[in-house]
C-alpha cells in the first residue's frame, strides 16, 4: 500500500504538489485491511459474494470463493486508498476513475487461469469453446470494438426504424423524415425531434413496441425528425455554427413550412437538446419565436458538473484535439465514432466490456440479439471544427450560460431569454448527463418549466414505453433551485413517463385537424421512404 501518489511526472514538482492520503487515515485503512484479510483466513465458510460476476455456481467451490473473496477485499481497500487523498477535486476524480478501471480489468473472472466457470467450459466443450472465442476475438479485433449483440440479427429499414415515414428534405448534414399519422386528426402544431449529432436517431425507433415515433404519431402529433448525417471526409471543416443554421435552425423553417404554421413544438435528446437549445437562442437573439414548447431528454446547457465525463477534459486534451482534427495549425480531421463509442463503453466497463470479454471470447458464446445494444455499435463521426468548439466551450469553459459570452451564427447568445415552456426530463442513474446537472437546465431557461425524473440510466430510463410497465419516475409541479430538494418533495409514480409527458405535450399542439395524407408540399416532396440514406451510413 502507498501512502502518496504522484499524480503529474513532471520531476520539477514541489511536495505540494502530490497527492497525499493523511498518515491517520492510511493507519486506518491497513488496521481494516489486515482485520478482513485475517476474518478470511480463519473463517472461509463465512465468505458471501454478492457480486453477480460470481454469481455462477463454480465461484462458490472453495478455491473459487477464495479467489473471488480476496479481490472484492483488495478492490474495495484500493478504492478507500483512492478515495482518502487529499488534493484538488479534478485530480481526486481522476485517481478514482483510474483505480476503478484497474480493478475492473484484473477481476479474476476477467482469465482463463482463475475463472472456474471459464475452465468447466473448456472440459465440458473438450476445448471448443476457446477455438470459439478466438474466433469471436478475431472478428472484433476487425471492428475495432467488443461485439455487444448479435449484429446479424438487425438491419436498419428492416427490422430497426420502420415506422412508415419519407424524407422529405435533405442536405449535406441532415435528413429530415416526416412520419404518417396513425389517427384520423393530428394536432395543427408539428413535433419536430432532434437526435443526439454522436448517435444514431434509430434510438428513437427502434422497434414498434419501443418506439418513441410511433408512440407519438400513435397520440396524434405530426412527427418530423432529424436524421444527421454520419460525417465523411467531406465535412471535415464543418462546424458548430454550421449544425446550427444549417442543421436545427433549417428543419425549423421546413416543418413549419409543411406545416403551414408559425411554431411548432421541438425536442432535443442527449447533445441534440444542446443544439436545439442554442438554436433558439440564436433565433431569440433574432426576435424569432419559432417554438411553442421546448422538450429536453438527458440534456446538459450547464456544465458545472459533467460526472465521469470531466476526467477526460482539460485544457491540454483540448488543444490536442484542437491542433490535430480541429482546424489550428490547418489541421482538420474526424473524431472516430468508434473512439468515441469505445470512450463510453469504458465508462460502465464491466456492464459494456468485461462482462462481454468473458462471454464471448473466454467462454466462447455468441453475444444474443438486443436492439439497444446494436444501435450502441452502430457509430457515427463527427466534424473536427465542430467537435473541438463543444468541448471548449461546454465541458471546459462552461460558457453557454454565460449570457452573451457565445457568438454562434453571427448572433451572442442568452439562454436566459428563452421563454418557451419547457419539460426537462433526466434519468435518475445516468452516468453521462448527471440528474443534478440536468435539473440545473430549470434554473436557467426562464418560461415555464416542467422537470420530471425517471428511473435508470441514460437510455433505459428514456425509452420506457408505457405497455411494458416498468420502472418509475417521479414529479414535483415546483422547481426550488436546489435539485436534492426537488427530489424530496417529490412524488414517485409507477410506471413510465411517457404519459405525462404527451398530456403536457397536448397544451401546445393547437387545435385538431384531419391527419394529411400526403408527405410533404409542394416545395418539398417525398425524396426516399423512412429511415432514409444517411442513417446506414457506416464509419
Amino acid at each position: 500500500m502507498f501512502g502518496a501518489i504522484n499524480t503529474n511526472s513532471s520531476p520539477s514538482l514541489a511536495p505540494h504538489h502530490m497527492a497525499l492520503i493523511p498518515p491517520e487515515r492510511l493507519s486506518e485503512i491497513q488496521k481494516e485491511y489486515f482485520a478482513e484479510a485475517a476474518a478470511l483466513t480463519t473463517n472461509p465458510d463465512a465468505i458471501e459474494l454478492k457480486d453477480r460476476r460470481f454469481a455462477g455456481n463454480a465461484w462458490h467451490s472453495s478455491w473459487g470463493k477464495s479467489i473471488a473473496a480476496i479481490y472484492l477485499l483488495n478492490s474495495k481497500h484500493l478504492l478507500a486508498l483512492a478515495n482518502a487523498v487529499e488534493t484538488d477535486d479534478k485530480t481526486k476524480q481522476r485517481i478514482i476513475f483510474a483505480t476503478e478501471q484497474m480493478i475492473d480489468a484484473f477481476s479474476p473472472s476477467n482469465f482463463i487461469a482463475t475463472n472456474p466457470e471459464v475452465l468447466e467450459s473448456i472440459i465440458s466443450t473438450q476445448g471448443q469453446s476457446i477455438q470459439n472465442g478466438i474466433v469471436n476475438l478475431m472478428g472484433d479485433l476487425k471492428k475495432g470494438r467488443v461485439s455487444l449483440t448479435d449484429e446479424n440479427a438487425f438491419e436498419v429499414g428492416k427490422n430497426l426504424a420502420i415506422t412508415e415515414g419519407s424524407v422529405v428534405y435533405r442536405n449535406n448534414l441532415f435528413e429530415l423524415i416526416q412520419y404518417k399519422p396513425l389517427t384520423e386528426s393530428v394536432f395543427e402544431r408539428p413535433f419536430l425531434m432532434v437526435p443526439p449529432c454522436i448517435n444514431k436517431f434509430y434510438i428513437l425507433d427502434l422497434q414498434p413496441d419501443n418506439s418513441v415515433v410511433r408512440y407519438m404519431v400513435s397520440q396524434g402529433h405530426t412527427v418530423f425528425l432529424v436524421s444527421w448525417k454520419n460525417p465523411d471526409q467531406s465535412m471535415l471543416q464543418i462546424t458548430w455554427d454550421d449544425y446550427i443554421e444549417e442543421g436545427v435552425i433549417k428543419a425549423i423553417d421546413v416543418v413549419k413550412e409543411i406545416g403551414g404554421v408559425s411554431q411548432i413544438n421541438l425536442l432535443g435528446f442527449c447533445v441534440g437538446g444542446t443544439l436545439v437549445t442554442t438554436a433558439l437562442a440564436v433565433l431569440e437573439a433574432r426576435k424569432q419565436h419559432p417554438v411553442a414548447s421546448l422538450t429536453l431528454l438527458t440534456t446538459l446547457i450547464d456544465f458545472t458538473n459533467t460526472g465521469i465525463l470531466d476526467v477526460f477534459v482539460d485544457e491540454g486534451l483540448v488543444k490536442l484535439r484542437e491542433n490535430t482534427i480541429g482546424g489550428n495549425q490547418g489541421n482538420f480531421g474526424l473524431m472516430s465514432g468508434l473512439d468515441l463509442g469505445n470512450t463510453f463503453s469504458f465508462l460502465r466497463p464491466n456492464d459494456l466490456v468485461w462482462n462481454y470479454v468473458v462471454e464471448n471470447y473466454l467462454k466462447g458464446n455468441s453475444p444474443p440479439p438486443f436492439d439497444l445494444l446494436y444501435w450502441n455499435g452502430d457509430s457515427t463521426n463527427l466534424p473536427g471544427p465542430m467537435y473541438c468548439w463543444y468541448l471548449r466551450h461546454t465541458y471546459l469553459q462552461n460558457e453557454l450560460i454565460q449570457p452573451g459570452k457565445l457568438t454562434v451564427s453571427g448572433e451572442k447568445i442568452d439562454l436566459s431569454k428563452i421563454k418557451c415552456p419547457a419539460y426537462i426530463y433526466a434519468s435518475h442513474d445516468d452516468h453521462i448527463v448527471p440528474w443534478h446537472s440536468a435539473y440545473r437546465s430549470t434554473q436557467v431557461l426562464k418560461g415555464k418549466n416542467r422537470f420530471v425524473l425517471g428511473a435508470s440510466g441514460h437510455i433505459a430510463g428514456v425509452i420506457n414505453p408505457p405497455a411494458k410497465n416498468k420502472r418509475h419516475y417521479w414529479v414535483n409541479d415546483s422547481l426550488p433551485k436546489n435539485a436534492d430538494e426537488w427530489l424530496k418533495e417529490a412524488k414517485d409514480i409507477k410506471g413510465s413517463w411517457w404519459p405525462d409527458y404527451t398530456k403536457w405535450l397536448e397544451n401546445f399542439g393547437g387545435e385538431k385537424k384531419a391527419a394529411p395524407k400526403t408527405f410533404g408540399n409542394k416545395k418539398y416532396k417525398k425524396l426516399s421512404p423512412a429511415p432514409g440514406e444517411y442513417v446506414k451510413e457506416k464509419v
